[in-house]
């Protein structure tokens, strides 16, 4: 049902262990066998990494986007529909994808299924935990999708530390047959396994606890919005549980299952998380340094397009612009001349302000009967 991950999964791990038996390690060793695990591991992780680039990306413009999402949730929390149009015409002027941001997460699950399965299949005697009923000497006639019998026996016999790579703390003890010599017990399965599981625990917790502490440094600095509005408080306990999830639910649940995955899958687990604690910070650093260079831009631009304080403005505007705009000071000039006139007459034409020509005859004999008096 699904060969069309298996294949590509065992395809690889095939390659790289002829690889690794060219360059002179033994080619039934388990060191070979545990080595193309991990240089799967990184293969994949390597195809993954620009997607996952992206999706860093993506989520910091989605954290640059909050305060104007949460704009269009206020302005229009009684019509969902109006809410929803005008968040997708957001994303779209934004060039925000939202499903960019889980496309890495997406395609490590296919992956770590095909990876659980083909290193299960190489063992498929009994009946519990996925095994066909297959005897020992059947399932090492068959071959394990890309592998061939040979392959199979190989990956069968290879020890690391003296334990199988397809054996786990919970494997039925009737499985164990497939294994020539049976010469382990589950506590040499538990001796190889619990020290990956604790390390892929470790490694969890430290991934998930930068991210979450470089997040509210990031709200403290003032580079990403905090949670606000009327769901301001139940956002912010959504983000809360989230992070406990991350910090705590996740590596608990890796211990409570890790008795469960094949010694060689606890090997792709480790590579994995160790991969991602490595390129988690390298890659944010690379990001906050593009991040504070396009600041730094930003900055030199205004500064150079402000004006010095104290300097004088310089017109740059076209002869022609400059014509335009006196025409249109001038009509405006003019108009106001007129309303000032108009002012005026509407001014003479009120009784209760005007000076007639009869009061000025009066005033002015007024006075020269105040003169004659006062020469008298």
């Amino acid at each position: 049902m699904l060969d069309f991950i298996y294949y590509p999964i065992s395809a690889v791990l095939w390659f790289w262990r002829e690889v690794l038996t060219k360059l002179g390690m033994p080619h039934d060793g388990g060191l070979t066998w545990a080595l193309a695990i991990i240089l799967l591991t990184a293969t994949v992780k390597a195809i993954l990494l620009y997607p996952t680039i992206r999706s860093l990306r993506s989520t910091r413009k989605m954290q640059e986007l909050q305060p104007k999402m949460q704009e269009i949730r206020q302005r229009y929390k009684n019509d969902k529909q109006k809410q929803a149009e005008e968040t997708q015409k957001l994303y779209k002027e934004s060039g925000f994808n939202p499903i960019a941001g889980c496309l890495p997460m997406l395609v490590q699950i296919p992956v770590f299924i095909g990876m659980f399965h083909v290193i299960r299949s190489f063992n498929r005697t009994g009946e519990q935990f996925g095994g066909l009923g297959l005897t020992a000497e059947e399932n090492r006639q068959i071959g394990n999708y890309f592998f061939s019998a040979q392959d199979v026996q190989s990956f069968l016999d290879a020890r690391i530390f003296g334990v199988p790579l397809s054996t786990s703390i919970g494997m039925p003890a009737e499985q164990y047959s497939a294994f020539q010599p049976v010469d382990f017990a589950r506590l040499d399965i538990a001796l190889v396994a619990v020290p990956l599981i604790a390390a892929t625990v470790i490694f969890t917790h430290l991934n998930a606890r930068y991210t979450l502490n470089r997040q509210k440094a990031r709200i403290a600095s003032g580079k990403q919005a905090a949670p606000s509005g009327d769901n301001a408080e139940m956002m912010q306990m959504q983000q809360d549980m989230m992070g406990k999830m991350m910090l705590w639910f996740i590596p608990a649940m890796t211990i409570f299952t890790g008795y469960l995955w094949p010694i060689g899958l606890l090997f792709y687990f480790f590579t994995n998380t160790f991969w991602t604690f490595i390129q988690t910070r390298l890659v944010y650093a690379k990001m906050d340094k593009e991040e504070d260079e396009e600041i730094a831009r930003r900055r030199e631009s205004a500064q150079a397009t402000a004006p010095a304080p104290g300097a004088r403005t310089v017109d740059r505007r076209s002869k022609k612009q400059r014509k335009l705009d006196n025409q249109r000071s001038g009509s405006t000039n003019a108009s106001q001349v007129i309303a000032d006139d108009s002012d005026k007459v509407s001014d003479a034409s009120n009784p209760s302000t005007a000076v007639t020509p009869v009061d000025r005859k009066a005033a002015e004999k007024a006075r020269t009967k105040a003169k004659k008096k006062k020469k008298k």
